[in-house]
């Protein structure tokens, strides 16, 4: 950070003392044990804890904010270089003399991600006590939103790539419970299947990228790992790379593992919200961000990861452009933003801070819409077709002014957060790589229209609901982390005065090197605007001037087809992945019954066929047994003598 900008922090926060701070350190591990224990209660207590579950699921996500907020309060009181604090809880498990510990990693880096999950998932908590209250099952998804939350924060406050991989399975255990919660319906249990499926495959990178580390370095520590990977060889360092970007993938939803995440809706709104603002889908992020020791010395893996932001982000951008189900766009627009963040990390040192930068604002702002949709949803009768909706601005005012917010963010209107956070990537973008700088202006303008599409067809123009459908206002309980979301989305770009997050960030993933933009910063913002205002003006001409019908029409162009079918993603994976799988299988079924079971099969009636002609000589009658000694006697004498002459 700047002299002057921290100046300027250190007089708006209070300094902890070293021993107060001290304190507020060693109480690191509730942050993970309270939804821990929460979801413990919740999930073992049975029904005694139906009537007040969903508080105790609440309190303890925001016990655990309280004292997330306290530590990087006195975080802000230490200097620079004394801000990286390991703690060793207890020796996880020991092989030889190989040991492994449960650490935490509380540091610059952690400390930002602790106050995103704890504090959006508090205020997610909160919207679910209005949202769940007439589920007959409430108090179980509260223990399971503890267990997400819990898990998570298991991820981030690793010291150890062991540690990461024990939290990277537990949010994909609770994202399966969650997004299959409502299993009674079959397309929410087969969506809950396929994000696991899929995520498996991502899983895989992880665990083997986490053995070829231990192989690498013999040990799994960032500490260690980050002042020997220099000695590494360059090619393993990138296989590295690919493999925890496979990883990053996976959890992430970038291509070509993207397919689960638009299924992914099936689950209770807030859910939604959970895994696209502050848990699941920003775990990929953090791996690529945090092994930043790993990718700053392999380019081919950098490169890896920044062709899979740009594909991505314009994969997600474009269907958001044509999906009805309010839900489904926004899905589609995390892909894509999402894809800038990884995009940013696969820019280097010039990009870590800013992916995360984005991270944090985005996180404020797609919070924001997905708790919106759910209340839209809430006066809607769960109706979930923007075509079914038009002009609830009136009779929805907090949703739809709160919504707005996060639409204004999200296009980067300034002085909205969105304008800081995504308009740096794409500067970066251009001036690291112009083709990459291109890609993510163009996903801007796509933005621009899906978005704005999303905001005609919902809040304004002709009404098109039933009339035994009455829209209204959601309770407090919905409205009011909305409220705070909206702000957070307007107020989010702070991070970036004074250069502050870049500086706070450095010691952890490196100091951003020079780049220079071929013009200045106002022109490529004014550029960036215009792309956008193009988006923008192209979903009014085609929606916002038109009339919307009720039923989405068949003859539609290529383009839309194709976006409506997710880009083919499915049916992709159904002819190249399960189709052979399948043939695979069923080829092998057919040579373990025609083959492996005939071979043993036959030997074994080859030896029954041979001991029945053999049970036959056993009679029982001492005759025949004393006519086949003078037989064999016989046939010993005559061998006898031919032997002899």
């Amino acid at each position: 950070m700047s002299n002057q900008a921290l100046a300027l922090f250190s007089e708006a926060v209070p300094v902890i003392s070293p021993v107060a701070a001290d304190g507020v350190f060693s109480l690191l591990w509730l942050v993970i044990a309270l939804p821990a224990l929460g979801a413990a209660v919740l999930l073992i207590g049975g029904k005694a804890t139906d009537k007040w579950g969903h508080l105790l699921g609440t309190a303890t996500v925001a016990g655990s904010f309280a004292i997330s907020l306290a530590a990087f309060i006195g975080l802000l009181g230490r200097g620079a270089e004394d801000r990286s604090i390991e703690q060793s809880l207890w020796t996880w498990f020991e092989a030889g003399s190989y040991q492994v510990s449960f650490s935490l990693l509380y540091d610059q880096l952690s400390a930002l991600f602790l106050l995103l999950i704890t504090g959006v998932g508090s205020l997610i908590h909160i919207y679910s006590i209005g949202y769940m209250s007439h589920d007959a099952r409430r108090r179980r998804f509260f223990g399971y939103l503890n267990l997400f939350v819990a898990a998570m924060l298991v991820l981030v406050l690793s010291g150890d790539y062991l540690g990461v991989f024990m939290g990277w399975e537990g949010v994909g255990l609770a994202s399966y419970l969650l997004i299959g919660f409502w299993q009674h319906k079959d397309s929410a249990a087969m969506a809950a299947k396929k994000a696991f499926v899929v995520n498996r495959v991502g899983d895989i990178g992880m665990a083997l990228g986490a053995s070829l580390i231990f192989a690498t370095f013999g040990t799994t520590s960032f500490a260690a790992i980050s002042k020997l990977s220099e000695q590494a060889d360059p090619s393993t360092l990138t296989a590295i790379g690919l493999l925890l970007l496979l990883a990053a993938c996976g959890k992430s939803a970038q291509f070509p593992l993207q397919s689960w995440l638009l299924d992914a809706m099936e689950g209770p709104t807030p859910v939604s919200a959970l895994i696209h603002a502050a848990t699941m889908v920003t775990a990929g992020v953090y791996l690529i961000v945090r092994s930043n020791f790993i990718f700053s010395l392999t380019e081919d893996a950098r490169t890896a990861v920044m062709v899979i932001g740009c594909i991505t982000l314009l994969m997600g951008a474009v269907i958001g452009c044509a999906k009805d189900d309010i839900k489904k766009g926004l899905a589609g627009s995390t892909m894509s933003q999402i894809g800038y963040m990884i995009l940013a990390a696969g820019l280097g040192p010039v990009g870590y801070a800013l992916a995360i930068f984005h991270l944090l604002t985005h996180g404020f702002f797609k919070a924001n819409m997905f708790l919106g949709a759910g209340s839209v949803m809430h006066g809607m009768n769960d109706d979930v077709n923007m075509r079914h909706y038009g002009a609830l601005r009136k009779a929805m005012p907090v949703t739809f002014l709160t919504f707005a917010m996060g639409y204004l963010a999200i296009l980067g209107v300034p002085p909205f957060s969105g304008f800081f956070s995504k308009d740096k990537i794409i500067e970066s973008a251009f001036a690291t790589n112009p083709v990459a700088g291109m890609a993510a202006l163009i996903g801007a303008g796509v933005t621009g229209f899906y978005m704005t599409r999303m905001m005609l067809m919902t809040y304004f123009t002709a009404k098109r609901w039933e009339d035994d459908v009455h829209p209204h206002e959601s309770p407090k309980s919905m409205t009011m982390p909305l409220v705070i979301l909206a702000a957070l989305s307007i107020l989010g770009g702070v991070m970036i005065w004074g250069n502050w997050i870049v500086d706070w960030l450095a010691p952890v993933v490196g100091e951003p090197h020079e780049h220079h933009l071929a013009v200045s910063p106002i022109v490529m913002s004014a550029i960036i605007l215009a792309v956008v205002a193009v988006g923008v003006l192209t979903a009014w001409m085609l929606v916002g001037k038109r009339e919307v019908p009720r039923e989405a029409p068949t003859k539609v162009s290529a383009f839309t087809k194709a976006a409506r079918a997710d880009l083919y993603g499915d049916a992709f994976n159904e002819s190249f992945v399960i189709a052979p799988t399948m043939g695979t299988v069923k080829a092998l079924t057919v040579l373990d019954e025609h083959v492996v079971d005939g071979a043993i099969e036959g030997a074994a009636d080859s030896f029954r066929l041979s001991s029945g002609a053999l049970r036959g000589l056993q009679t029982g009658y001492v005759r025949s047994y004393a006519l086949s000694l003078l037989g064999g006697a016989a046939l010993v004498v005559i061998a006898l003598l031919v032997v002899t002459l």
